[in-house]
């Protein structure tokens, strides 16, 4: 089994129709869930997070990130 998990339910995941912790028989329809998700959500919720897919064994976590602090600790320092 394959699980396409979110990492942390946002105010718009949980008023979304979308679920957590969905269970595949096959690693691509996995994968397929959630990437269609995360683009999704990129592209209608409210822009306050951005999303992004990482394999984990077994499990395809979406993951949650402030939008515009990707790759950067937030001091002031990276831009």
């Amino acid at each position: 089994m394959f699980t396409v998990q979110m990492e942390k339910e946002c105010g718009c995941f949980k008023k979304s129709d979308f679920q957590n912790n969905m269970q595949f028989e096959s690693k691509d329809d996995a994968l397929m869930q959630a990437i269609e998700m995360t683009k999704d959500m990129n592209e209608e919720f409210c822009r306050k997070h951005e999303f992004s897919v990482a394999e984990e064994g077994n499990v395809f976590k979406i993951r949650v990130e402030e939008r515009g602090r990707t790759g950067c600790c937030g001091g002031g320092h990276c831009s």
